[in-house]
């Protein structure tokens, strides 16, 4: 039987019929959501039917496929705003974008990493909801700063009304960079105190360890997020093979995993 490794926080395990999949309960009343696992279809192996997979992912959170929307990641930090159902898997081609943002409760959005760090992100007065690709290159582009910004400007989303999870990704302990990547957070204008936070010596002259998830918390509270609304998930997708795809320990051959929110229905009362 698959050991799933121990959630913290506000994180939890549920099984599904494809697998173990990853909720969090402070983002559950604001919106449907979750992060699947190297047992579905998409973890198996990118060689896989990716289609199927997607159809997968569609049916747990009760969408059409055509209804689950999706981007070609690029690394970046360009925006999608989805204003109404129907730009899903039957679009011809998938747009260059990293984020995805709708208020529409008839379409869901998805993301896929292996090492990057997911975001799922909800507002619980207006409904609108986001979710963003982050590596790091797109940390070091702003994808949490530009996810938070951007729902305000789409939607009228207040920094201190988003909820937000972060789920697993690559930890610092396993994911060794080089001076290029450390020289591109400099060059983008963070705090010192910030990068010294993110980036720890590694054994290497001019190698560091980063630490992504860190990176993703302290930007969204620097736009202006609670940190008691930030919730990580703490699990490193180098460290939980069985369970979770990592491309940093696999490669090529590593699956891929999902992180996808829909809106709920009606928006739950706006908690303290």
């Amino acid at each position: 039987m698959l050991q799933v490794p121990e959630t913290t926080g506000t994180f939890r395990w549920t099984q599904t019929q494809s697998g173990p999949a990853l909720v969090s309960d402070a983002l559950a009343p604001f919106a449907r959501h979750l992060f699947t696992t190297r047992p579905w279809m998409l973890g198996t192996s990118i060689t896989g039917d990716r289609a199927e997979g997607w159809r997968e992912v569609a049916a747990a959170v009760d969408v059409d496929p055509g209804d689950l929307v999706r981007v070609h990641q690029v690394h970046g930090a360009s925006v999608v705003v989805v204003r109404r159902r129907g730009a899903g898997e039957g679009a011809p081609g998938l747009p260059d974008a990293d984020i995805l943002m709708t208020d529409d409760p008839a379409v869901a959005l998805a993301i896929q990493t292996a090492d990057c760090v997911p975001i799922l992100l909800a507002d619980r007065k207006t409904g609108a909801v986001a979710a963003a690709h982050a590596g790091w290159r797109g940390l070091a582009a702003r994808v949490p700063t530009v996810a938070v910004d951007m729902l305000a400007r789409e939607f009228g989303s207040r920094p201190e009304d988003l909820v937000v999870a972060v789920g697993p990704s690559i930890s610092a302990a396993k994911y060794e960079v080089d001076v290029d990547v450390r020289a591109r957070f400099e060059q983008s204008g963070f705090s010192t105190e910030h990068i010294d936070r993110w980036f720890y010596d590694g054994e290497r002259p001019a190698h560091w360890y980063f630490e992504g998830s860190q990176c993703a918390r302290d930007q969204l509270e620097v736009a202006g997020v609670p940190p008691t609304h930030i919730h990580l998930a703490h699990l490193c997708t180098a460290t939980h093979g069985d369970v979770l795809c990592s491309y940093r320990r696999d490669g090529k051959a590593c699956g891929r995993m999902a992180a996808v929110i829909r809106r709920a229905a009606a928006v739950a009362p706006a908690l303290p």
